[in-house]
């Protein structure tokens, strides 16, 4: 764009307007100036100075204008159109205005950050009517109309959901509805630290590390926190041999190093684990071992196992007057005594709860699981309902483990393999024993 011709300009008079400003206040401005020989039309956006503002060196543009070094000065060239102005007029505004658009007009001076303040506050400081993103959540943004839901279990209302092209849903039946009911009661949260829960039993051949077996794959098959079973049998213990999965490693193994173990990965090399990531610490099995597992040695598996596992089964030995038994009752939350089903088998289990309650840990009594465990096939020669009835008067739950032959046969357990009543059993002492630690913990 060419500017209008100025009555100075056409008389070559000394008044005139370069573009020098005549304020120095917050303006955006446009003025007609001669840069480099030529007329420009130049933009000038200036902030406003207040007596707040901090003001330091000035730096001068023009004899009659000055400005705040922390200003910040943009001059932006919109258009230049040479014009065929007065060589003398030419030469006059190039001295003044050339210098200053040149260097201070081009320099940008920028305040100092150093007295800056930056806050971190909360978002409830702001507004009170303003909400955080943890508020939104699932159920209260989804529409129910338009959740979908799971498909159904049983058969006929898997078909019915089929059929409708998945319209129709009746939702699970009964027994799925129980076994999510039940997975969920084993699932449940455990507070406090590490739960110490010793099986025990006065006679061998009762079915005593079958139990814990089966306990040990009921609670880590339905939970997502970890589980171990430990052999703490001082002679020659077959927890292990229960799992058909061995690590090489024994409880003596962990116990020589238990000053080196840093993390879990330590405690992964030593256990072996079954498919339902129930962990297992076998005992020694060398015969040549003359010194039998001890109450300190007991000790220090279970100081390592407290801090890498929610729930720690020990499977005990046959002397309950051995060291090793005291060390575990020390710890013990719960306890779960097992019991056979002939005269001579339910009389020394109902002993030792009476050993217990005059020992001490009558407590323990109180809260315990007695497992009425059938090892034999056939029919029980006593009468399974005066045993219950019994041990029901003493401890706070009885529980019954159906004989099964894939345990009879003595090899490793599949948990999957078991026939449904004793998988059922096993969940159902599962979820006993953790609803007796919420308590426990909740009292």
């Amino acid at each position: 764009m060419t500017p209008p011709a100025t009555s100075g300009s056409e008389n070559g008079s000394d008044d005139v307007d370069l573009g020098v400003l005549e304020t120095t206040g917050g303006i955006d401005t446009t003025r007609i100036g001669i840069v480099d020989g030529v007329t420009a039309q130049v933009d000038v956006t200036l902030p406003t100075a207040t007596d707040e503002d901090d003001l330091d060196d000035d730096v001068v543009l023009d004899d009659d204008a000055t400005f705040a070094a922390d200003a910040v000065v943009d001059v932006d060239l919109v258009t230049v159109t040479e014009t065929a102005a007065p060589a003398s007029a030419t030469a006059a505004a190039a001295a003044s205005a050339g210098s200053a658009l040149d260097v201070e007009a081009h320099e940008r001076l920028r305040p100092r950050t150093s007295e800056i303040t930056l806050q971190s506050r909360r978002l409830g400081d702001f507004e009170a009517g303003r909400e955080s993103s943890d508020l939104l959540t699932a159920d209260r943004l989804l529409d129910p109309a338009h959740a979908v839901r799971p498909e159904p279990e049983g058969a006929w209302r898997h078909l019915v959901y089929t059929l409708s092209g998945r319209r129709l849903n009746l939702g699970d039946s009964k027994r799925a509805r129980a076994r999510k009911e039940l997975d969920r009661r084993i699932a449940a949260p455990l507070h406090g630290g590490a739960k110490f829960v010793p099986v025990l039993s006065r006679k061998g051949g009762v079915g005593k590390t079958t139990v814990t077996t089966l306990l040990g794959m009921a609670l880590a098959d339905a939970r997502e926190d970890r589980v171990i079973a430990v052999d703490a049998n001082p002679d020659r213990g077959t927890l292990a041999d229960r799992i058909g999965r061995t690590s090489g490693k024994t409880v003596r193994d962990l116990v020589r190093a238990q000053a080196d173990v840093r993390g879990f990965n330590d405690i992964s090399d030593i256990v072996a684990r079954d498919h339902t990531r129930l962990d297992i610490l076998a005992s020694d099995t060398d015969p040549h071992v003359s010194e039998a597992f001890s109450d300190d040695d007991y000790r220090s598996v279970a100081e390592v196992a407290a801090h890498f596992y929610s729930v720690v089964l020990t499977d005990t030995g046959t002397g309950i007057v051995h060291s090793v038994m005291g060390a575990t009752l020390e710890r013990a939350d719960d306890i779960v005594v097992v019991a056979g089903l002939s005269v001579d088998e339910a009389r020394l289990a109902s002993e030792t709860l009476t050993w217990l309650e005059t020992n001490g840990f009558a407590d323990l009594v109180r809260r315990a699981v007695v497992v009425l465990n059938t090892a034999r096939p056939g029919a029980a020669l006593v009468r399974a309902e005066e045993l219950e009835a019994h041990f029901a008067s003493r401890v706070r739950t009885v529980v019954r483990v159906p004989y099964d032959p894939h345990i009879a046969s003595g090899s490793a357990i599949t948990f999957r393999d078991l026939q449904p009543e004793t998988r059922e059993a096993a969940r159902q002492l599962a979820a006993t024993l953790v609803e007796g630690l919420r308590q426990q913990a909740a009292a």
